[in-house]
């Protein structure tokens, strides 16, 4: 019995969805790959962070004012974000530019404050390597900050490419990445700090 060929349009369908549900899968592979990276970061921050080395430790270095600015732009941009990509999912093209702009200053305003508190602990003598501890809060909080970077580099290019070729499902699904990217960074951040600045506060 000889088999029953689907139309080239249905074939065409079935393999755009497979490079689509493989594409997912491999973005959610990498972001438990990330998962590992911040936990050994996290494990090793939790081994050092007592190891100051006669050094200044957390609860004289931090300033958790400042810190909560930090934590308030990063969680108003994950809101954002969000409604960038209902925004897409609507097709609303000025919604889309609205949302992941606002989000992209968000950005960018926190990655400034994190620049900034790393370069006054710097001038300060408080580098990462004045100890232990410092080596694993800057190289903690430095990938997360790498991180961000990468993610409004992401989104400026997204950005360029819904001005030129619209919301397509192509751009859709990747804008769709880019929002849960985007999500991930932000609970990674509320680890960072939760463990990181309130308990180096002692609270």
């Amino acid at each position: 019995m000889s088999e029953v060929l689907a139309p080239p349009e249905v074939q065409h369908l079935n393999q755009r969805q497979e490079a689509d549900a493989k594409t997912v899968f491999g973005f959610w592979v990498y972001l438990m790959t990330d998962c590992v990276l911040f936990a050994s970061l996290f494990a090793a921050f939790a081994v050092l962070r007592g190891n100051t080395f006669g050094g200044p430790a957390g609860n004289e270095l931090f300033s958790l004012p400042f810190v909560l600015i930090e934590t308030l732009a990063l969680l108003t941009s994950s809101f954002t974000a969000g409604l960038g990509l209902l925004a897409a999912r609507r097709r609303d093209r000025n919604q889309v530019f609205l949302w992941f702009g606002i989000t992209m200053l968000l950005g960018f305003f926190f990655l400034s404050l994190e620049i900034s508190e790393f370069h006054k602990l710097y001038v300060e003598g408080n580098s990462w390597r004045r100890s232990g501890f410092l080596s694993a809060f800057f190289t903690l909080v430095g990938t997360h900050g790498a991180h961000i970077t990468a993610g409004l580099i992401w989104m400026a290019v997204m950005m360029a490419r819904v001005a030129r070729q619209g919301l397509g499902s192509v751009t859709i699904k990747r804008l769709t990445m880019l929002s849960l990217f985007w999500h991930f960074l932000d609970i990674i951040w509320i680890f960072i700090f939760t463990i990181v600045y309130l308990m180096g506060a002692g609270i």
